[in-house]
């Protein structure tokens, strides 16, 4: 039987190994989308951005149940990291928001990027295996802010999904307006996941 040392360790990694792979997605996607003017890409950049934010909060609210920590003192890391999660994700649906509505209004045209659609391909494959594992960590160790965090890459296999999807579509039909209609899709799973999240943050559980 794992231990909840073991638990604990396991889930720290796992933290470590994610934030470390956010930043390369952050460094790929971001660049990616501003080379190719897309909000989709660079939606995707930043919210990998916000996930390493997220995952360093997670790292060390999981850190402190490792030294020992008083379970009062973890419950308020808890909620803590739960409030971080929950703010960056809704930070993000507002940026998406924003700026998928200007590029409708003024006629944005993202252009083509191979660089952004081979790390979205990486996301879709990598990120339902990091959700699986988080998520099974967090309810071993009673961890809704890990558990949450679990969402997060769920969300951003969706975004790497929606990328892919936007791509094709604006380049065999050249519909103008495909990358930023696809992201305001996005809204709804970030803003959904954020808003949850940050309730738990603030103790206003259902």
């Amino acid at each position: 039987m794992v231990t909840k040392t073991k638990l604990v360790q396991q889930s720290i990694r796992t933290e470590i190994f994610s934030t470390a792979w956010m930043a390369f997605e952050f460094i790929v996607g971001l660049t990616a989308g501003l080379q190719a003017g897309s909000i989709l890409l660079i939606a995707f950049g930043l919210d990998s951005f916000l996930e390493i934010i997220a995952g360093s909060t997670l790292i060390w609210r999981l850190r402190k149940e490792a030294n020992g920590a008083s379970e009062t003192d973890i419950e308020q890391a808890e909620r803590s990291s739960s409030l971080v999660v929950g703010t960056v994700l809704l930070a993000l649906a507002i940026y998406v928001t924003a700026v998928s509505s200007y590029n409708l209004i003024t006629h944005q045209v993202a252009s083509e990027s191979p660089m952004g659609m081979a790390i979205a391909i990486a996301s879709v494959i990598l990120m339902p295996v990091l959700t699986w594992r988080k998520r099974k960590l967090g309810h071993a160790l009673a961890s809704p802010a890990l558990v949450e965090d679990g969402m997060c890459n769920i969300t951003c296999a969706y975004m790497a999904g929606t990328v892919l999807i936007g791509a094709i579509v604006t380049a065999w039909l050249n519909w103008w307006w495909a990358d930023s209609v696809a992201a305001l899709i996005l809204v709804y799973f970030i803003a959904s996941e954020g808003w949850e999240s940050f309730q738990a943050g603030r103790g206003k559980t259902d």
